[in-house]
């Protein structure tokens, strides 16, 4: 798989791309990551790819010009006369919001740009022209695209075959079934009093796999339970799982109304304290009078 990227800031990838999984990636030729900078396209001696935007405002603008030459360049295609070659993905604030979906989908792929922007953004026109897809982390901002173009590549880089060292590994991972991880353990089986599950050393594969997935499930309904239904959509369960779900269900129910009596409880108790504190004042005030 290959990746474009287009940046004003290359060397910005120096350190996530030559460390760990995607430095072995890249020597095995599973992945190929290409920076392009943006300056290179721009005009004039000094090479300016940005200016002030128009209407005023803060902050400065990527000029339209650079990085539709960028693209097109590099791409071999051109903007109002052919399609791009590949999916061309403005990672913005803006976009819809990366998730395990969109990063299976992409990993299927044989070949992505990344259009990093910088500064206030880049020139809508731009943007209009030559982008296919709009891509964010969430509802936060970062100072330009390059931090989430790492992020993206690594995502994808997971799940190319021979990537892992243990393909399971991604295909166990957190959201890789809709759910949570389940937690994790390594040795010692007894750390400072604390223990591992036993179930986790009990030699059974079945009952791990089972235990893994009801931890997964508990978690996600503490943590994310806006996951749970989407996740469960449609899912074939075993006769096991299914037993599963309906205690933790249950459970989860039993919490809820336990929790609502209790907040009941407590309202009444502060409007009887309250109300005992008003007619005391009115007491008082009485026996003054």
């Amino acid at each position: 798989m290959r990746f474009e990227i287009f940046t004003l800031f290359p060397e910005y990838f120096s350190g996530p791309f030559t460390t760990s999984i995607i430095k072995r990636a890249r020597e095995a030729e599973k992945l190929e990551v290409c920076l392009h900078d943006i300056r290179e396209w721009a005009d004039g001696k000094h090479k300016m790819a940005d200016d002030a935007p128009f209407g005023g405002g803060a902050g400065m603008v990527m000029k339209a010009e650079p990085v539709a030459k960028a693209l097109e360049n590099v791409l071999d295609f051109e903007v109002g006369f052919s399609p791009p070659p590949c999916p061309i993905i403005y990672l913005s604030p803006q976009g819809r919001t990366l998730n395990q979906k969109i990063v299976e989908e992409l990993a299927a792929l044989p070949r992505i740009a990344l259009l990093c922007g910088h500064y206030e953004g880049i020139d809508e026109r731009a943007l209009e022209a030559c982008v296919t897809d709009e891509i964010s982390l969430g509802d936060f901002v970062l100072t330009g695209g390059e931090g989430a173009a790492a992020i993206l590549v690594e995502a994808v880089a997971r799940f190319l075959p021979d990537v892992l060292g243990n393909e399971e590994s991604a295909r166990n991972d957190s959201f890789a079934n809709g759910l949570l991880d389940a937690p994790c353990y390594t040795r010692p089986a007894s750390w400072r009093g604390w223990q591992i599950p036993e179930i986790l050393l009990s030699g059974h594969h079945a009952k791990i796999e089972d235990w893994r997935w009801e931890q997964g499930l508990r978690r996600t309904l503490a943590r994310r339970p806006e996951l749970v239904e989407p996740a469960l959509l449609g899912l074939p369960l075993s006769k096991t799982r299914r037993k599963i779900l309906e205690q933790v269900l249950l459970e989860e129910q039993e919490r809820k109304t336990q929790n609502q009596s209790s907040t009941e409880a407590a309202f009444s108790t502060s409007e009887s304290a309250t109300s005992e504190e008003n007619n005391s004042e009115q007491a008082r005030n009485h026996s003054l009078g």
